[in-house]
């Protein structure tokens, strides 16, 4: 399994140290990651992965509930939508 996460909020210290560890512990790896700072927000976006399959739904739903304590968006999206739409 992997995923897109994106990570979009008004800059401040602990993000990524926050982000990165919701990440392990719902088990998945970080493959790749890249983030900035654009005026005073914060992106982020990170590829990860899992050796097993996961529930999008639940990941979903654990990373909207943390961002809403860490005050930024999280979104989680299956790599399988990208790679599907270089195939149309």
């Amino acid at each position: 399994m992997k995923a897109i996460i994106t990570v979009v909020g008004k800059d401040k210290s602990g993000i990524v140290a926050g982000v990165s560890g919701k990440i392990a512990e719902l088990g998945l790896n970080i493959d790749d990651i890249s983030q900035t700072v654009l005026d005073e927000y914060f992106t982020m976006m990170a590829v990860v992965s899992s050796d097993e399959k996961q529930d999008f739904t639940y990941l979903r739903n654990e990373f909207e509930a943390f961002g809403q304590n860490l005050n930024v968006k999280i979104n989680i999206q299956s790599a399988a939508i990208f790679e599907a739409m270089y195939n149309i």
